[in-house]
């Protein structure tokens, strides 16, 4: 059982850091929840699997799941939930700005790209309606 499981936390993993290096904005978001997966998963699996054991310490048990992996889980579970509304947003917001969901744009953003050289006609140092 713990081949299997950490198997499936490898695979979310890796399945998570290749949609993370996707050039476009949703795959990335769907990469991070993966990962995000992957951990809560892995967190869950340091308390050793055990079935049908008490979460407390009792005098009658002679063992007992460890609940600290499982606050932790419970805790990532909140956080991850946040973040991920949070990069929603901040997709959808560049998204509507450029109108397109790649994540590098580059140089063949207009803002970013160098202005266009001096009309020729205008005389030297003099830019078009400047002190006009």
């Amino acid at each position: 059982m713990e081949a299997l499981v950490a198997s499936g936390v490898g695979a979310m993993t890796a399945a998570g850091v290749y949609l993370i290096l996707r050039a476009r904005s949703f795959p990335v978001i769907v990469g991070l929840a993966m990962l995000s997966y992957a951990v809560n998963v892995f967190l869950f699996a340091t308390g050793r699997l055990a079935l049908d054991l008490p979460p407390v310490i009792s005098k009658s048990a002679e063992a007992y799941t460890d609940p600290l992996p499982q606050a932790l889980v419970l805790t990532a579970i909140v956080i991850s939930f946040g973040m991920t509304a949070v990069i929603v947003v901040l997709a959808l917001r560049a998204y509507l700005e450029s109108g397109d969901d790649a994540v590098d744009i580059g140089a063949t953003d207009s803002e970013s790209a160098d202005p266009p050289p001096d009309d020729p006609g205008d005389p030297p140092g003099e830019k078009e309606g400047a002190g006009r």
